[in-house]
């Protein structure tokens, strides 16, 4: 096989400090050192954009990025990914926000990343495309006569076609979609709901389970659940604390702790989750002052006006809750409007004795799996997982609830918090299991290994072509 091409709404160029050393990233530069490649996407910065790509290469591997200008940034990224394509996909259609410029503005970009990156791709160039804001591009590459394989990762759920068919222009996204060699989902779930999708529009020719025909398009389909780097979040979370952390332990060592962190984000359920809290202390009385809850949820979008009332709205009923119950020398619940440190916050997993992850919607949810791998095996805390997280399909052992019903949540933290430590043992090596069978090497090397086990565009008579001949996927 030839060299690896990434693209990614935003690359972790190897000096950018603040670059994510997580998710996306590591996957991605796990497949790019076998291969050699390029890992191309948006700097992060607004500016001029028509300045030439900026490279660093190191090793075998180069990354190019390019800036967008204000208007491109605020209709493909602001207006059209984040207040069209997020909302709809989490199932929140009542906040999106269609305006037709910011729909012309998404397919600008994306012409323009294609017209940026059609001069570095070569003959046997393999491209792996990510997530919703280039859901078109693989059509822009193929109308540059790009015949390389084009394979394409969803990292959020897919909607239902109730939802997907109330975008104006679902249909054409759609086509589009089916110009990408393979389609990659989280959960099998998505990948079914997409192609409800392309069959409410068109007729859909199954060749078998994973390949099919549409708008006279051959394309594939596979789940690929995300994984983490079990080992490496385990190292993270042992050895000694910070000074402060290691105080703040000893002033909590008679109090159990539950823990959240997540992005403030609507999909997130985060005050169905205080309300859920809430219902515990009033139900279990028995717990006042021998817990605490601490939320850490960091701004993000903040100039998008959903998130402005999650966070004011969060803010209130924190302060309702703690006036509510709290007594001199407890306050039952904390929440963290900041950004913490990854390895912090790994630490701060394994001395949680529970891990709440209730969103309301979301594609994996991978801290569900680092807390869970950064638990002390002899000593783990219990998940309580939301069965809307994809992550819900493969950590069965956790304690999966209902994020929409108070009652099951309060009931899931009450169970937790009791539980025996035979039974956390036990459910911890189950999942723990489940992490390292499926961890984020193998859920490259599998998207990479059917990637390249399909014939490119440039060997193919498309419909000619017999169904015979089509690969099983791995």
């Amino acid at each position: 096989m030839g060299r690896l091409i990434v693209v990614s709404n935003r690359i972790a160029p190897p000096d950018d400090k603040k670059s994510s050393a997580g998710g996306l990233a590591v996957g991605v530069l796990g497949a790019l050192k076998s291969t050699g490649g390029l890992w191309f996407g948006w700097s992060g910065d607004i500016g001029q954009d028509d300045k030439p790509l900026k490279k660093v290469t190191r090793g075998n591997i180069t990354w190019a990025s390019f800036n967008l200008n204000e208007q491109d940034y605020d209709e493909y990224y602001s207006q059209f990914s984040n207040a069209v394509l997020w909302p709809a996909f989490h199932y929140r259609l009542d906040l999106v926000k269609f305006k037709r410029e910011a729909w012309e503005g998404y397919m600008r970009v994306n012409r323009l990343l294609a017209d940026k990156l059609q001069p570095l791709v070569k003959q046997d160039d393999v491209l792996w495309v990510h997530d919703y804001h280039l859901l078109p591009f693989a059509s822009e590459l193929r109308k540059r006569e790009i015949n390389n394989r084009i394979g394409f990762f969803l990292h959020i759920p897919f909607p239902t076609p109730e939802i997907f068919n109330a975008l104006p222009p679902g249909e054409e996204l759609l086509e589009q979609l089916c110009d990408y060699d393979l389609l990659g989902f989280q959960t099998d779930n998505d990948r079914l709901a997409f192609l409800d999708c392309v069959a409410s529009k068109t007729r859909l020719i199954a060749h078998d389970d994973r390949s099919h025909t549409a708008w006279g398009k051959r394309f594939y389909t596979e789940v690929y659940p995300i994984g983490i780097e079990p080992d490496d979040i385990a190292e993270q979370a042992s050895g000694p604390l910070p000074p402060k952390l290691a105080q703040l332990k000893n002033e909590l060592k008679h109090v159990k702790n539950i823990f959240s962190v997540e992005r403030l984000d609507y999909s997130k359920g985060l005050p169905e989750r205080f309300q859920a809290y809430e219902t515990l202390l009033e139900r279990f009385p028995e717990h006042h002052g021998k817990i605490r809850y601490t939320q850490i949820a960091p701004t993000s979008r903040g100039e998008v006006q959903a998130y402005q009332d999650i966070r004011h709205q969060l803010e209130t009923e924190a302060g309702r809750i703690n006036g509510r119950y709290g007594q001199l020398g407890w306050t039952p619940l904390f929440y963290l409007n900041q950004h913490f440190e990854r390895k912090i916050l790994m630490k701060v997993f394994r001395y949680a004795d529970v891990g709440l992850v209730t969103p309301l919607r979301d594609g994996m949810n991978l801290v569900a799996k680092e807390y869970v791998a950064a638990q002390d095996p002899k000593d783990p805390g219990v998940l309580v997982l939301s069965q809307f997280a994809g992550a819900a399909n493969e950590l069965t052992s956790a304690l999966i609830v209902n994020p929409y019903d108070r009652d099951d949540v309060a009931n899931a933290l009450h169970r937790a918090l009791n539980m025996p430590l035979t039974e956390r043992i036990s459910r911890h090596a189950e999942m723990m299991k489940v992490i390292r069978d499926n961890d984020i090497d193998r859920w490259q090397a599998r998207f990479i290994k059917d990637l390249n086990d399909i014939a490119p565009h440039s060997a193919e008579s498309n419909l000619q072509k017999k169904v015979a001949t089509f690969p099983k996927l791995a």
